[in-house]
C-alpha cells in the first residue's frame, strides 16, 4: 500500500504548451530538461484547489531549505500563475498555468496507457493528464516552490498553439502539379 504524498498533483484536463515532452531542451545554457507549461482552466476548482494544497505542503515540507522555519507564502516565488496576467496569449485567457520541468523524461501515455512513441500525437495545444510534484527551492537568494513533471495521459487532440505543425499538403497545395498532364 502507497502512501500519498501531499505534494503530487493528478490534474484534470490541462492544455499543453511550449511541451519539450521527448527531447530535453537547455535554456540559456542550463542543465536540459523536458518541460511543459500546464494550462489550466480557471474553471477547474478541483485541480486549482490540489495544486493550492500541494504548494502549501511543498512550504511545509521544504522548511529545512528556509533556514528552518515556515516562509510567508506572498515572499515565496510560486509555481500557479495567472494567464490573464502574465501571458499576452490567447491560449491562457481564463487559464491559470504551471510550469513544470524534469532531467528525466516523463512516461508519455494514450488514454488506454500504451506508450505514445510517435511525437507528433502529443504537441503544443493537445489535451492531457498531467501528475506533478512540488518541492522547496532556495537557490542565490531566490526561494520558493517548483514544479517537477512526471508524466503525461494525453486525452485529446487541441488546436496547434505557436503556428502549430502545418501538412506539407496544405503548404504546398496551390504548387501541386499532381492534376496536370506533362505529356501534353
Amino acid at each position: 500500500m502507497s502512501v500519498k504524498n501531499p505534494t503530487r498533483v493528478i490534474t484534470g484536463e490541462v492544455r499543453l504548451s511550449y511541451a519539450n515532452l521527448f527531447e530535453a531542451k537547455s535554456i540559456q545554457g542550463s542543465k536540459p530538461k523536458y518541460s511543459v507549461s500546464l494550462i489550466i482552466p480557471k474553471s477547474d476548482k478541483v485541480t486549482l484547489a490540489k495544486i493550492e494544497a500541494a504548494i502549501d505542503a511543498a512550504i511545509e515540507a521544504g522548511t529545512a531549505k528556509f533556514g528552518g522555519k515556515r516562509p510567508n507564502k506572498a515572499a515565496l516565488k510560486l509555481p500557479l500563475r495567472d494567464g490573464d496576467t502574465e501571458r499576452d496569449d490567447e491560449a491562457y485567457t481564463n487559464s491559470m498555468f504551471v510550469n513544470a520541468n524534469s532531467t528525466t523524461p516523463p512516461q508519455v501515455v494514450d488514454e488506454s496507457l500504451s506508450p505514445i512513441l510517435d511525437r507528433s500525437q502529443v504537441y503544443s495545444g493537445c489535451y492531457a493528464r498531467a501528475s506533478i510534484t512540488f518541492y522547496a527551492f532556495n537557490t542565490n537568494g531566490n526561494k520558493g516552490i517548483a514544479c517537477g513533471l512526471g508524466n503525461i495521459q494525453k486525452i485529446r487532440d487541441g488546436e496547434p498553439l505557436g503556428g502549430g505543425h502545418v501538412s506539407a499538403e496544405e503548404d504546398f497545395a496551390a504548387f501541386s502539379t499532381a492534376n496536370e498532364d506533362f505529356l501534353n
